[in-house]
Order: C-alpha cells, then structure tokens, then sequence
C-alpha cells in the first residue's frame, strides 16, 4: 500500500560525501515522520535521524554537524546529506517512515536499504 524506495548508496573516501534519497509512493494520506536508520555488520540497527512533516529534526550523536536531514513535502521524498564520511559510518541505511494510508493510525514503512561504504 506504501512503500519506500532508497537510492544514493555507493562507495566514497573517508572525508568525502554522499547523498541518499527516499521516495514513498502509494495510497498516502499523512506522512508524520521520516527517517533513516543504519546496520553495520554485527551490530544492531541504530537511529540516523529524523524528520517530522512540519520540518523538526532529531540527529544521533555520531553524525550531529555532518549529516543533513531534509524532506520535500510535495513529492513525499527524504533527503539525507552525509558530510565528512568516516569509516565507522559504513553501514546498510534504511529508511523509514510512519505514515498513514486509507486508516487513521499510523504504520511503520521501511526501504529496502542502500550499502554505503566509506573506505581509502
């Protein structure tokens, strides 16, 4: 009914950048929050960032002053711009999104996830 299709992932040096997209098509109604999450190997998925509809942010500790998360309203699509990529962020990102299609009460929607490796 909804989905989340990412795009932007790929391999850049450390230092470097990189800018994901995720576009959510389908029976939309509201879209609440948007955001991005990442999965290193052995390690548990962790929160990116955030964005609500009415433009409030929320960053992880790790990627505050380096990444950028934005959003275009009028074509339901997240932007995350990452800055000064380091190793450690190296990782599978995934998007995500709460929104609500033909009910009231909103859902979870992830993307598929893109690979980003950050290496010399």
């Amino acid at each position: 009914q909804v989905q989340l299709v990412e795009s932007g992932g790929g391999l850049v040096q450390p230092g470097g950048s990189l800018r994901l997209s995720c576009a959510s098509s389908g029976d939309i109604r509201q879209i609440y929050t948007m955001g991005w999450f990442r999965q290193a190997p052995g390690k548990q998925r962790e929160l990116v960032a955030t964005i609500t509809s009415g433009g409030s942010t929320n960053y992880a500790d790790s990627v505050k002053g380096r990444f950028t998360i934005s959003g275009d309203n009028a074509k339901n699509t997240v932007y995350l711009q990452m800055n000064s990529l380091k190793a450690e962020d190296t990782a599978v990102y995934y998007c995500y999104g709460s929104i609500t299609s033909m009910g009231f009460i909103p859902r979870d929607y992830w993307g598929q996830g893109t690979q980003v490796t950050v290496s010399s």
